[in-house]
């Protein structure tokens, strides 16, 4: 899933998703595919809007398409680019929690590898977060994120212990940072 919503424009919502759900299951009832469509258009909150092409709709209500569109594949692993990078904060918590809802409520709970530079957004939907290094990109430390399930934000947003594991997860991000900016300061006043 990526930040773009990658739908077909000439497509409705609804023919986007049987689209996907055809192409990633090689199923040719249509019927099935249509009930599949329909169950995670109703999942989003979208069921009113199936005939409506992506165009027309707001950046949220397409990137719910999008979440719809992946669920409904039922792939093995769920790979997220920042896919909530481009929403207003209203519509990125929504996001969040209706990820969260229909990650807590599949029949089987996959494998989700989700990209972002939002530390809270890391703490609040992952198990385990991995701090990459700029380029070239590797895996700099793996934390695990000690915080039951469900996770709330307003109850995690007062945990010392949240506040704890965030300012160490912005200390690994920065603090290397800050440190270089230093050396190459005193390098230069060395040079001058």
């Amino acid at each position: 899933m990526f930040q773009d919503y990658s739908l077909f424009p000439w497509m409705t919502i609804f023919e986007n998703i049987c689209f996907a759900i055809e192409h990633a299951k090689n199923v040719g009832e249509p019927k099935e595919i249509e009930k599949t469509a329909q169950k995670f258009l109703e999942l989003v909150g979208l069921e009113k809007f199936k005939d409506a092409y992506p165009g027309t709709l707001s950046g949220g209500m397409r990137q719910r398409t999008s979440i719809a569109r992946m669920f409904s594949m039922d792939p093995k692993v769920f790979l997220m680019d920042e896919p909530f990078g481009a929403l207003d904060s209203l519509n990125r918590i929504y996001m969040q929690d209706l990820l969260l809802h229909l990650w807590s409520e599949g029949e089987q709970r996959k494998t989700v590898l989700f990209v972002t530079h939002d530390i809270d957004e890391a703490l609040l939907l992952s198990d385990r977060v991995a701090i990459m290094t700029p380029s070239p990109g590797c895996i700099k430390e793996i934390i695990k994120v000690p915080f039951h399930r469900p996770r709330l934000r307003k109850d995690l947003s007062i945990d010392p212990n949240y506040l704890a594991l965030k300012s160490h997860l912005l200390s690994i991000l920065y603090g290397d940072t800050v440190e270089d900016t230093k050396n190459q300061e005193k390098e230069l006043r060395r040079v001058i």
